[in-house]
C-alpha cells in the first residue's frame, strides 16, 4: 500500500488509489486485505478513483485495542477525508455489512454497493451464528488461530477434507496471522440477521448484488437488503459465485456509481 492515513484512535491505515474521477472506496471481507480487491479497483480505474485499503489488523495497517465496530467506521471516515471528503462505498461479504453500517452512520457517502453480505436468512441461521461466535471467541482467547480459521471455513461451507488440505498449504500461515480479525468481522455482522432498522435508516442509493451460482440464501439476503433500504435496488450476476469475477462485476458497479456521481 502506497499511502498511510491515521484513524481517530491513532491506528495507521494503509491504502492505495488507482485511476481518476469520483472516489470509490472498496471494503474487503473476512480473511482478506486490500490487495484482494486490487483487480476490481483496476477494472474501475478508467472511470473512477478506486481506493483499496487494509482494514485494521491486516496487511500494512495497524491495530489498536480494544476493538469496536465503531472504530472501523471511524477508519472509513478518516480514509474518505484523506481521499477527497466524499466517496461511494463498495463492500463484499462482511465488508458489505461494514459499508452499510458506515452509510447508516452518516459518513459523507454518495452511494453504497454490496456483494452478498452473508446475513443468515436460512432456517437455523441465528443459532448457527451464535454458536460460531461462541466457539470463535473461545479459540481466539486460547490463541488457537488454526482452529479459528477452520471454524470460519466451516461456516462458509467448505468440506472437512478441503479444510484439512488447506491446513497443509503454504497459505495457511498467512491465514493464521490475521485470524484475530475474524472476531472483527463477526462483530460487524452483529447477530447475523438482516439489520432491518439500520437498512431503513440509509438515505443514499443502495445496490445489492448476488451471484446466480451462489447459494440461494445469499441471493435472498441481498434481495432483502435492497428491499429494506429506502433507495435500494437488486441485481443478479448470472454464473457468478461468492468469488465474483472483477470483469463481470465492474460494469454493474460502474453504471451504478456513475449515476450517483452525475446527480
Amino acid at each position: 500500500m502506497d499511502n498511510k492515513t491515521i484513524s481517530r484512535d491513532g491506528t495507521l491505515l494503509a491504502h492505495h488509489r488507482t485511476g481518476q474521477g469520483p472516489v470509490v472506496v472498496l471494503v474487503s471481507g473476512a480473511m482478506s486485505t486490500g490487495a484482494t480487491l486490487a483487480p476490481l479497483a483496476a477494472a474501475l480505474s478508467d472511470r473512477f478513483a478506486a481506493v483499496v485499503y487494509d482494514r485494521r489488523g491486516r496487511g500494512g495497517s495497524g491495530d489498536t485495542a480494544p476493538y469496536a465496530v465503531e472504530r472501523e467506521v471511524e477508519d472509513l471516515a478518516a480514509l474518505i477525508e484523506a481521499v477527497g471528503g466524499e466517496a461511494a462505498l463498495y463492500g463484499i461479504s462482511s465488508g458489505g455489512a461494514l459499508a452499510l453500517r458506515a452509510a447508516a452512520s452518516g459518513l459523507p457517502v454518495r452511494q453504497v454497493a454490496v456483494y452478498e453480505p452473508p446475513f443468515a436468512v436460512y432456517e437455523g441461521g441465528a443459532e448457527e451464528r451464535a454458536a460460531y461466535t461462541r466457539d470463535l471467541t473461545a479459540a481466539l482467547a486460547e490463541d488457537r488461530r488454526g482452529d479459528a480459521v477452520e471454524l470460519f471455513l466451516r461456516l462458509t461451507g467448505l468440506a472437512p477434507e478441503v479444510i484439512a488440505n488447506a491446513r497443509q498449504a503454504p497459505m495457511w500461515a498467512g491465514m493464521e496471522s490475521i485470524a484475530p480479525t475474524l472476531a472483527y468481522d463477526d462483530a460487524v455482522m452483529g447477530d447475523g440477521l438482516v439489520p432491518r432498522d439500520l437498512l431503513a435508516s440509509i438515505r443514499v442509493p443502495v445496490l445489492a448484488v448476488a451471484g446466480g451460482a451462489s447459494a440461494g440464501w445469499m441471493r435472498v439476503a441481498a434481495q432483502q437488503v435492497a428491499q429494506l433500504a429506502p433507495r435500494g435496488t437488486y441485481r443478479t450476476l448470472e454464473g457468478q459465485s461468492h468469488a465474483v469475477e472483477a470483469e463481470v462485476l465492474a460494469p454493474v458497479l460502474a453504471e451504478f456509481f456513475a449515476a450517483g456521481a452525475a446527480s
